[in-house]
């Protein structure tokens, strides 16, 4: 992961002294930005492989800024967030986000979730396998999915819980379950997320996300993929 170049949102100078000095220390090469505005420039500019967003910025919030990053690359995003009311982190996923991390942290977490992340958006797989379910296609090698052989554009968290749910059609996974498959760890109140992206992944795959054929809810246990895979 060395090399991987990492953007810091924050307008707190403190905060991105530590988080550089910490990403740097693990061979990361960094960059800042202290409101959203100059985070889309950043962005656009240097191309990183990972953004570190704070929610409460001036010019243009870190909603704004994720939902506007959202709209053109699939560049994994957490999310810092003072904020530890549930509803406000799961927007944040809910806008593509692919992780959240609450302040205060300690940077060594930061840093285990950054390796955690980058390592989920890894292009290559150690297998070739693609997974045809009806009209979805999963190509695991490629991180490609089609539906009705149209592209769709996923986050690196949406497509590993899609592939994971798909590679064992009718298994009913749990929340805690798959939190553990995508994220890699888990830890207390996390599972509830899992929701929101289970939301995003239906209103991209589903033809009615309302009444979804694909990924079905089994009601006070979790999740499963509905079509049996080819």
């Amino acid at each position: 992961m060395a090399g991987k170049k990492i953007l810091v949102v924050d307008d707190e100078p403190q905060i991105v002294e530590l988080l550089n000095s910490y990403l740097a220390k693990e061979g990361y090469s960094v960059s800042d930005a202290a409101d959203g505005e100059a985070a889309l420039a950043a962005f656009r500019r240097e191309q990183p492989d990972l953004i570190l967003l704070d929610l409460m910025l001036p010019k243009l919030n870190g909603y704004e800024v994720c939902r506007e990053i959202r709209s053109q690359s699939r560049v994994p995003i957490i999310m810092l967030t003072a904020r530890d009311e549930e509803p406000d982190k799961i927007v944040g996923l809910e806008l593509g986000a692919d992780d959240y991390i609450t302040k205060p942290f300690s940077p060594r977490e930061v840093v285990a979730r950054v390796r955690a992340v980058l390592r989920r958006s890894e292009a290559g797989e150690p297998e070739e396998k693609i997974i045809r379910a009806g009209d979805i296609e999963i190509d695991q090698a490629r991180h490609e999915v089609k539906k009705n052989g149209e592209a769709i554009e996923l986050t690196p968290t949406e497509f590993k819980l899609l592939a994971v749910l798909a590679d064992s059609p009718r298994r009913v996974f749990t929340r805690l379950q798959l939190v553990e498959e995508v994220q890699g760890y888990s830890f207390e109140g996390y599972e509830r997320t899992i929701d929101a992206h289970i939301k995003n992944l239906r209103q991209k795959i589903e033809d009615d996300p309302k009444n979804p054929a694909i990924i079905g809810t089994v009601y006070g246990v979790g999740y499963r993929f509905e079509a049996e895979s080819e």
